[in-house]
């Protein structure tokens, strides 16, 4: 398997951003992060992940998806957005979806941004998807 896109690792790295004791821990694990696959849906992607076993795991191992970014994409009249979902406390898989209308063969440009046009609010992040770290 080729190695993350630039869309998926700028996505990556902005789902991953912030102060958060959980959150350093998930960046911990794209250290040696490889896809393992790949699938394109037409309407996006959904790429999974291949986390090492020694690799840090968030406490309690919960299950979650993060969704607070956006993007505008070349060829994408109503942008894109992101879900990066969290397994038994590791990373599993990042998706991309377009607003119904096909996603593009190539891209090469994209600006991201996150949804609450403010930046990152960690505290409501918590409570969407209802993790405490302990």
């Amino acid at each position: 398997m080729k190695a993350l896109t630039p869309l998926e690792q700028e996505a990556l790295k902005m789902l991953l951003d912030g102060k958060s004791e959980w959150l350093a821990v998930l960046r911990k694990q794209t250290c040696d992060l490889q896809p393992s696959s790949r699938e394109m849906t037409g309407v996006g992607f959904v790429t999974r992940f291949s986390v090492r076993s020694d690799a840090p795991r968030l406490t309690s191992r919960p299950s979650f998806r993060i969704g607070d970014v956006a993007a505008e994409v070349n060829d994408l009249k109503h942008g894109a957005g992101f879900l990066l979902g969290v397994k038994d406390g590791a990373l599993d898989s990042l998706e991309g979806y377009s607003y119904d209308e096909p996603w593009p063969k190539n891209i090469h440009t994209f600006r991201l941004y996150y949804t609450s046009n403010k930046g990152r609010d960690e505290d409501e992040l918590e409570k969407s998807i209802k993790y405490k770290a302990p």
